[in-house]
């Protein structure tokens, strides 16, 4: 598992097409808030006529955001661009200059091995040109993972790839929609992505394969108004957690506190995890029960789940 705070405090994602004008006025005013994370989308929200316009517009809010952060204090969430390829990537960190220092990393779409060597030597490139970090989060969305036959061996081989760059992935993100599409499937505002069985079960192969070792954050929710939208998106929001999913990518700010309440943690859960890891090494037990003496701790095998809620509390706070 991720052992540093990092991977577990990108929380809300929020995705803006990064042709939006009044984005950096936004987070320059907080109009947000201040618990989230940002995603600039070049991807499937631009028209491919438009890339060069967007382009543009983007490298022009992220300056607008840099310059603000001179002359007044506000919340910077950490940015990512949702680029289209390789080359983008290296192009837009060139072209922003002193600007970049405000970029946490990029957002690779379709991540698989067609385009897994291109993006992770662009990566690297870049990281070895700069003196500060730039981080990916590739997102498992490929049509070629339903598949049964070649899935878990697809979904290893990318593993393997980003293994050579493990402290360089941030998150690993899941695109539901996208699966969705391929299947011809809609999830109503009543039901949730768990609901929809064949997508559910690539969730799941993905977090088997990839859990152990990474972040994974649950996929979008496009309901934002309307009838069950709220009651939706908090069902869908326990089932990811219990899934092993730890934030969620969001399409309107409405979003972002609900995924802030779902992974605070309870009060309990951090006296337990606590607990655990500050168990007494000569103790001739390694369990007990906990301090309501309402379910059983132990501390070798719940170390792991400890370790996180401590990751979690810190990010999200207590309940």
């Amino acid at each position: 598992m991720k052992t540093t705070q990092m991977p577990y405090s990108i929380g809300a994602l929020l995705y803006c097409p990064a042709n939006n004008t009044s984005i950096a006025e936004s987070v320059i005013s907080q109009r947000f808030g201040s618990q989230f994370s940002l995603a600039l989308c070049l991807e499937d929200t631009i028209n491919d006529q438009f890339v060069p316009e967007a382009e543009a517009i983007l490298l022009n809010s992220l300056r607008q955001i840099y310059s603000a952060l001179k002359t007044k204090p506000f919340y910077l969430p950490k940015i990512f661009i949702r680029i289209r390829n390789s080359g983008q990537a290296l192009r837009l960190a060139s072209q922003l200059n002193e600007a970049k220092s405000i970029l946490t990393g990029f957002i690779l779409p379709k991540f698989d091995l067609t385009n897994a060597d291109s993006y992770i030597k662009a990566i690297v490139q870049l990281n070895q040109s700069q003196t500060q970090t730039f981080y990916i989060m590739p997102i498992m969305e490929s049509p070629s993972l339903i598949d049964l036959r070649t899935r878990h061996k697809l979904l290893y081989g990318i593993k393997d790839k980003l293994s050579a760059i493990e402290d360089l992935v941030l998150n690993i993100r899941v695109g539901g929609n996208d699966l969705c599409h391929a299947f011809g499937f809609r999830r109503r505002s009543s039901e949730t992505i768990y609901d929809i069985r064949p997508v559910a079960n690539i969730l799941s192969d993905i977090i088997t394969v990839f859990g152990m070792d990474y972040v994974i954050s649950g996929p979008v929710w496009e309901y934002y108004d309307g009838d069950n939208w709220e009651r939706g998106l908090f069902q869908e929001l326990q089932n990811d957690r219990s899934a092993g999913f730890i934030g969620k990518t969001v399409i309107h700010p409405k979003q972002i506190p609900l995924v802030n309440k779902t992974y605070a943690v309870s009060k309990e859960d951090i006296a337990d995890a606590k607990h655990i890891l500050n168990w007494d090494a000569t103790s001739i037990s390694m369990v007990s029960g906990n301090a309501k003496n309402e379910r059983m701790t132990e501390c070798k095998t719940h170390s792991n789940w400890a370790r996180k809620i401590l990751y979690l509390a810190e990010s999200y706070g207590i309940t």
